[in-house]
């Protein structure tokens, strides 16, 4: 009886990649058009970001350091990493 049990739990993970297959085209075009999105809002902020630094008599440089490290926020790699 155990061993029935563990067969079918062997199958699962490949049924799951077999449903997961023919969708796997459309996700990766929809993920990517959300993470593109997602970088060119995140540089928009960062110009903006940095302009009214630069309007409240900020430095450019220290402007331009700053709207760096706000804009390493947005980075989906240092994300992932702090997540583990």
């Amino acid at each position: 009886m155990s061993k029935k049990l563990g067969e079918k739990r062997e199958e699962r993970p490949l049924k799951l990649f077999g449903l997961l297959l023919p969708s796997l085209p459309y996700l990766t075009l929809r993920f990517g058009g959300t993470f593109l999105r997602f970088k060119r809002d995140a540089k928009k902020a960062g110009k903006i970001f940095r302009k009214e630094l630069i309007k409240q008599g900020v430095d450019k440089q220290v402007a331009s350091e700053l709207t760096g490290i706000y804009i390493e926020g947005s980075n989906i790699s240092n994300i992932i990493r702090n997540m583990s």
